[in-house]
């Protein structure tokens, strides 16, 4: 039984070699990984910008409301 084990573990081995990464394989999962780290990007650039402007908007609604 282990000499089958081994001989059916020795042969599958290399037939892992000979298949490509799924990411190769599936071009919608590598153009969803490109969107998702270009918008990663974008977020990081604009969330402060974001912040500010709602700070400022919020900044200017408590100044009219105090008057």
């Amino acid at each position: 039984m282990l000499q089958l084990f081994f001989a059916v573990a020795f042969s599958a081995v290399p037939l892992t070699l000979y298949v490509p990464p799924i990411r190769s394989l599936n071009l919608f999962v590598e153009t969803v990984e490109d969107i998702l780290r270009q918008t990663t990007v974008f977020t990081l650039r604009a969330y402060p910008r974001f912040r500010l402007a709602f700070s400022r908007i919020l900044n200017a609604i408590l100044r009219l409301t105090r008057r």
